[in-house]
């Protein structure tokens, strides 16, 4: 595209021109001998001409010849447009004359359509550019030396023709990129709304119980009108092995998906002072590191003292309530006699009481040393105390004797005399009850004789139960009785078996146990919920059955993970088993409906709800033809997205939102935005029709989906939304200014 004169002057170029035409004139010659006027004879395209006392006729300019005879059209064409006329230029030639004319693209200084080039015009380039619209809707224009050329504008793609094109040769069209619907993530969705024009983006995220590194990506509508590929691969959450914790056992079935809740117990002899020590299955597929640990416990002895001559009692610190706790007693004896032996015994004890005691088996007027001190693992500061026994009368046998416990259900019989060989009879009585059990009772009575003089008997008694035995010597001068009471501990086996789950929220177990015999069990119930941070129950009851089978129901809420340990109260060892229940549906959206007539829709406000019932994934936007309301369904799977219907007859999903990107306040929606909320694009209601706006909303979990609806709005003869006025509206303003401009313009 040029602007100027050609290369060669007008004056130079018709230099050749007058040359021809001084010849011509050369050639007309002098007048005749004959006397005739010269001027008579001139050809009709001559002058006369009076030169130097002579007339002579001359070819007119444009003619060549004699003037007199001939006189010829000059063709001043014949050396080229371009010589004659210029650059961009055509040369038409006239009798005695010629004129250019500008070639198409092109136009004359002069502002006309023919020229002669000697005033200086020339040719320059024609900007069609300036007209607009030329290379219709979504086109640009770029100006050539003599012509255009038409390419697309950004955000749009040619259709049906070449590109560049031109609009007088080419059927080429442009039509906005739309980049449609964006591609599918396996377990993955859409981050908030979106258009599909050139440029848009969407984000992508994981769905809850996935993940991916990196956390989202983003894909883009690019000028071929398709969507990048997204970089997101998501991976279901499996959070493998619970890490290992120190001086701690893993108890129960745990879940390593997302939201599993493992649990800890600390080793014999430690302990977490401050609580329980749990770790939890994040959504990053790995497990919280609890900051709770497991320390040793050291047990403190202290105030040691003595009683009933061979009796010890003392007293503990331990920060655990009722912790049943082993000793082992050191014995050493020593008589004043040095010909006696010395008298050497380890005695154990197992009880949960704060102030231990026990009674030993010692030899009168003997000096000894106890030494007290916990069994392992558990660790403690010795306690030791000396002392030294009553001597005892050797011949005289008051039938006194006193009783120390043992291993739990064994009795150590103590007689004062030092008689060797009589034989003496004992008869025990012993009764049994249980404080939880009110109809329990275990009753049993026998005679032992011995000639021991520290007899031994062991008992067969029930774990768990409050025992007292009454002692009483037979065929004694003073009939002595002794009584003690025995606390059984727990039984170290277990009596729970087959413990298994049905109809969701009941359990049925084996109970290893004498038949027809009453039991009472503990339960301890724990419930979470990964998509509840704040949730928690906890549980604690019990409940009696003589049944080997027993069977219970329990009162849990619906989609939550559940642990229950379950103990028999006559055994140390409970069993643990993992529950979880499905969700039911969630609660109904707090709405506030509308009835329109023949008149925009408000926005309309969602409010976020509770979840009570399970985790909500979603909110769905619905519209619905009027008529079909009665008989529309909740749990309908039918609605489908507006562009995969020929028509909106059986009604669509306009919008769906994930829960998490809902603000715990609320938001507004306006129907008929024409934008994409998800995959569903919200497209604008017909106008004149008849239309019914649900809400409805999805829980989603162990792939159980569960909805409840409400309507929103009914629409009736529907005109315009909000959004679509104000765009006519601008819209019409717009042309206003543009007609003004246009006006002012040609002025």
């Amino acid at each position: 595209m040029g602007r100027g004169p050609w290369d060669a002057g007008p004056s130079r170029r018709l230099l050749p021109l007058l040359l021809l035409l001084g010849l011509a004139r050369g050639a007309a010659g002098a007048p005749g001998p004959d006397g005739l006027d010269v001027c008579a004879t001139c050809h009709e395209h001559a002058t006369c001409q009076q030169r130097e006392g002579k007339k002579i006729c001359i070819c007119n300019y444009g003619f060549v010849g004699n003037g007199r005879t001939q006189c010829v059209d000059k063709n001043e064409c014949q050396f080229g447009a371009t010589v004659v006329c210029g650059n961009h230029t055509s040369c038409h030639n006239t009798p005695g004359g010629f004129y250019c004319i500008c070639l198409e693209g092109y136009r004359a200084t002069n502002n006309n359509k023919t020229f002669i080039p000697n005033d200086g015009t020339f040719c320059t380039d024609i900007d069609e550019c300036e007209v607009s619209g030329l290379c219709r809707h979504g086109g640009r224009c770029v100006n050539t030396h003599g012509s255009f050329e038409c390419y697309c504008m950004d955000g749009y793609l040619p259709r049906n023709g070449p590109e560049p094109f031109h609009p007088t040769t080419d059927a080429t069209s442009c039509t906005e990129i739309d980049c449609g619907t964006p591609p599918e993530v396996p377990d993955g969705y859409i981050i908030g709304n979106y258009t599909s024009r050139l440029g848009s983006q969407v984000r992508y995220a994981c769905r809850e119980g996935f993940f991916s590194v990196p956390e989202d990506t983003v894909s883009s509508c690019t000028a071929l009108g398709t969507w990048e590929s997204p970089k997101l691969h998501c991976q279901e959450i499996n959070c493998g092995n619970p890490p290992e914790m120190r001086h701690a056992i893993l108890v129960g079935n745990h879940s390593s998906r997302l939201g599993g809740v493992a649990r800890y117990v600390c080793q014999e002899g430690f302990e977490s002072p401050g609580g329980k020590i749990t770790s939890v299955c994040t959504e990053k597929g790995t497990w919280t590191e609890s900051t709770l640990t497991c320390t040793e416990i050291l047990t403190k002895i202290n105030d040691v003292s003595l009683f009933n001559d061979t009796c010890v009692r003392w007293q503990i610190n331990s920060r655990r309530i009722n912790p049943k706790i082993s000793y082992v007693i050191s014995i050493k004896g020593q008589r004043l006699d040095p010909m006696e032996s010395v008298h050497e015994e380890t005695v154990n004890l197992t009880t949960d009481s704060r102030t231990p005691e026990v009674c030993l088996a010692l030899y009168p007027g003997t000096n000894y040393t106890v030494n007290i001190s916990t069994a392992p693992p558990r660790r403690s500061m010795p306690a030791v105390i000396g002392f030294q026994t009553a001597e005892d009368d050797l011949l005289e046998d008051d039938g006194s004797f006193n009783i120390s416990i043992f291993n739990e259900t064994c009795l150590k019989l103590n007689r004062r005399s030092r008689k060797v060989g009589s034989e003496h009879m004992y008869q025990f009585t012993v009764l049994g009850q249980r404080w939880y059990l009110a109809n329990f009772s275990h009753a049993t009575s026998f005679n032992f004789t011995t000639r021991e003089q520290v007899p031994v008997v062991c008992l067969d008694l029930y774990p768990t139960t409050d025992y007292t035995v009454n002692v009483t010597l037979l065929r004694s001068p003073k009939r002595h009785s002794v009584q003690i009471t025995i606390a059984t501990p727990p039984a170290v086996k277990q009596t729970i078996s087959n413990i298994s789950g049905f109809n969701e929220t009941c359990l049925r177990w084996r109970s290893i146990k004498t038949a027809d015999m009453e039991e009472m069990y503990l339960f301890h119930i724990w419930g979470q919920r990964w998509y509840q941070k704040e949730f928690a129950q906890e549980m604690t009851f019990n409940i009696s059955s003589s049944s080997r089978d027993p069977e219970v129901c329990l009162d849990l809420r619906p989609g939550t993970n559940y642990n229950v340990s379950l103990r028999a109260l006559s055994s140390e060892l409970p069993v643990v088993i993992s529950l979880t229940t499905q969700i039911t549906e969630p609660p109904l959206p707090e709405v506030e409906f509308f009835t329109v007539h023949r008149g925009p829709l408000p926005r309309l406000r969602l409010r976020k709800a509770k979840e009570k019932n399970g985790p909500i994934s979603s909110y769905q936007v619905l519209v619905l033809p009027l008529a079909l309301q009665s008989t529309f369904s909740c749990d309908s799977e039918g609605a489908s997205s507006f562009f995969s219907n020929a028509s909106d007859a059986g009604g669509y999903v306009a919008a769906e939102l994930l829960a998490k990107d809902v603000p715990d306040d609320a938001m507004e929606i306006p129907v008929g935005d024409r934008l994409y909320y998800g995959e569903y694009y919200n497209a604008p209601l017909k106008r004149g029709s008849d239309y019914c706006i649900i809400l409805r909303i999805t829980s989603e979990w162990n792939k159980v989906r569960r909805h409840s609806c409400a309507v929103w709005a009914q629409v009736k003869d529907s005109s315009l939304m909000l959004l679509q006025m104000a765009g006519v509206g601008l819209g019409s303003l717009a042309v206003v200014i543009i007609l003004t401009f246009l006006s002012f313009s040609a002025v």
